[in-house]
């Protein structure tokens, strides 16, 4: 008895003038389960990029959930059949494609944990002079001056890390004209894959550029039909989206404006305090989450290239 065909629902872009794409991938007549796996991965992923609101909490649970894909990617890598395959179209143009692929995620996953480690040594620094100050709020421009301009730093290179991201998204993903069945399944999966994970990083980006809200699904070229109409829902859950790191950003300004003005608004100190503290843990829980996929994506790189110079 055939199996149906392993199916990727192509969701609406931001550029589509149509509502929806439906792409359809066939597979041996017996496939791996794992190529499902990857599937319910991918669909998991999507369910929660639509139904989540724009949050440290939320991205952090994204990086948790694209730690799972990718293990499972690299389970994928490691099954004989695929090997094969690998091996037979290794000198095939997607090959490189995906090669190239698996160096530009590590490229944006690298600049992401640059600037959340910039953030937080400059988090820490001016946490100190707070301290030391013990609530003080007076003398600070200086200080906040420089976390501004440490700020400008991070957010100049996050703009570049981000034009590169979608420049590599116009250019399309890598396809072959082969016609083996698992040949064009892996195709399918990994494509879908890069995309996923590029899309992943460009919403963390953001995020740490100060960004309070960002529209779903932008780049998505892969959704579940059946999660597209909880997109409504989630409309309202916008409105009360959080980033620590623009809060920060905010009354951090806010202070340093206080100076300037000589006002009598006081700043309360220990709220700007508690917010860096907050901001603190976001970037080290986000740190943290981006260290563990950064590995997992340097051994499935090199999974792959042993395989293709077997």
């Amino acid at each position: 008895m055939k199996r149906a065909p392993f199916v990727f629902w192509r969701g609406p872009s931001l550029n589509s003038k149509s509502n929806y794409h439906i792409r359809s991938i066939s597979l041996p007549s017996k496939p791996h389960p794992l190529f499902q796996q990857c599937e319910d991965h991918l669909l998991r992923i999507a369910a929660s990029d639509v139904t989540s609101s724009f949050s440290s909490s939320s991205i952090s649970h994204r990086l948790s959930s694209l730690l799972d894909l990718h293990n499972c990617v690299n389970e994928l890598f490691q099954l004989p059949l695929t090997q094969e395959a690998f091996v037979r179209e290794r000198n095939e143009k997607w090959v490189d494609e995906l090669l190239d692929g698996s160096l530009r995620l590590l490229d944006v996953c690298t600049a992401a944990k640059d600037a959340l480690i910039h953030t937080k040594e400059c988090v820490r620094e001016i946490q100190s002079i707070m301290r030391r100050r013990r609530g003080g709020i007076s003398g600070f421009t200086n200080e906040v001056r420089k976390y501004s301009a440490s700020r400008k730093v991070v957010k100049k290179a996050i703009c570049k890390a981000l034009g590169t991201l979608r420049s590599s998204q116009k250019k399309g993903t890598f396809s072959s004209t082969n016609k083996d069945n698992v040949a064009v399944a892996l195709i399918g999966a990994l494509r879908e894959v890069e995309a996923v994970t590029l899309t992943v990083f460009e919403s963390l980006l953001s995020f740490i550029s100060g960004a309070k809200s960002q529209s779903k699904m932008s780049g998505w070229s892969f959704v579940s039909k059946l999660m597209l109409t909880k997109k409504v829902a989630c409309d309202e859950e916008d409105k009360a989206d959080l980033n620590e790191f623009a809060d920060v950003d905010a009354a951090l300004n806010s202070l340093s404006c206080q100076e300037a003005s000589k006002s009598d608004n006081v700043v309360d100190s220990e709220n700007v305090q508690s917010e860096l503290q907050q901001l603190e843990l976001c970037s080290q829980d986000l740190e943290e989450g981006l260290e563990g996929l950064f590995r997992r994506l340097i051994k499935n790189r090199v999974s792959l290239l042993n395989t293709l110079s077997n």
